[in-house]
């Protein structure tokens, strides 16, 4: 567990909280005036390894040498962030001692959007150290700037690193439909991330993928965006409490660690494409309710009065933003197979398979 304090006068500024990794739709933007949930769990925190902020610098000032230092193979936008890495995230509910800087409020129509810089000051001593994001189509938080703060140790205990074993015991993944019958989108975000590395495994050729919701969620598009022909490799889920597959895939779909961001190794050779563990986890396991009661009917003058899951009302669409903010980081993006891809989606990122 650890706190983080002002850098400049060592207030306490959070809750005690536990690492996490960085959700992967931390950066998802959806929608007009569709306002998103909290991006952490309270008690959590993540770090983001990219810089963010200013300074900006425009992309045709920046050689390929020098973005490819950074990690960035191809321009998703126009400019790139020269800012500092290793922002810490954190709900807004878990900040403690800060004050709104009233003359950086702005935002787009429903809350703060953070461009006017760091929003929350340190309530003590009046220093910038975080933005509060809550306008619509952003997820809710508050980032720390890793430089007005710093991390202390907290009193408590500290949450243990759950095994592999464990999670697969506890089975918790994220269904893949909301309540009210949309696409979730986390699940939007974790497959577009999950489907640039699929794409750089395909090595261009057709796959083939297992029926079911993970053909509803990855096949479509796969589909629309490699060529026609009979599949030259297979995908198959693998991971804890999966029996191994025989015969071995050329490609497995395997979870994250939730906390450490560990990849599930395996004892083959097969192409190693991550996944949000709450999404693997439904996909390995999923979770269908009982139209009605396991054992026995309803009694006898009781209207069964809940209505059946909704559906979606469209198919499946991968997060067009996540996909290429993960492809462009991939150096296989550089194949000029790939690249004709990245540069189809990013000039029509809403249209079919998007």
């Amino acid at each position: 567990m650890a706190v983080f304090a002002c850098a400049g006068c060592e207030a306490v500024l959070t809750a005690p909280v536990s690492q996490v990794v960085l959700p992967v739709h931390a950066h998802q933007k959806w929608g007009n005036g569709v306002l998103l949930p909290v991006l952490m769990a309270s008690g959590t925190y993540a770090v983001d390894p990219d810089p963010s902020g200013p300074p900006w610098r425009p992309w045709s000032e920046i050689g390929a040498d020098e973005a490819e230092a950074r990690g960035v193979f191809a321009p998703v936008f126009h400019a790139l962030s020269f800012g500092a890495p290793g922002a810490i995230v954190v709900a807004p509910g878990d900040t403690r001692g800060t004050v709104l800087i009233p003359e950086r409020c702005g935002g787009y129509c429903c809350g703060l959007d953070g461009a006017d810089g760091p929003n929350l000051a340190c309530a003590r001593c009046g220093q910038p150290v975080a933005t509060r994001i809550d306008d619509c189509s952003l997820w809710q938080a508050v980032w720390l700037d890793p430089h007005a703060v710093r991390r202390l140790p907290a009193d408590g205990s500290t949450r243990p690193t759950a095994s592999w074993e464990a999670l697969a015991e506890e089975r918790q993944g994220t269904p893949p439909v909301e309540p009210s019958g949309t696409w979730s989108l986390r699940w939007e975000a974790a497959v577009g991330a999950a489907l640039a590395h699929l794409l750089s495994a395909s090595a261009g050729t057709r796959v083939a993928v297992p029926d079911g919701l993970v053909a509803d969620t990855f096949g479509r598009v796969l589909d629309a965006l490699l060529p026609p022909g009979p599949p030259a490799k297979t995908v198959t889920l693998t991971g804890p409490g999966l029996p191994a597959p025989d015969p071995a895939p050329h490609i497995t779909l395997v979870p994250r660690h939730p906390q450490t961001g560990e990849v599930w190794q395996l004892s083959h050779t097969a192409d190693i494409v991550p996944l949000a563990a709450d999404v693997w986890m439904h996909l390995a396991f999923p979770h269908e309710g009982l139209p009605v009661p396991a054992t026995g009917g309803m009694p006898d003058g009781v209207l069964r009065d809940d209505p059946p899951p909704l559906h979606p009302r469209w198919r499946f669409r991968p997060d067009s933003g996540v996909f290429l903010h993960t492809l462009a980081r991939l150096p296989a993006v550089r194949q000029p197979w790939l690249r004709r891809i990245f540069e189809q989606v990013k000039d029509r990122p809403y249209s079919h398979p998007f």
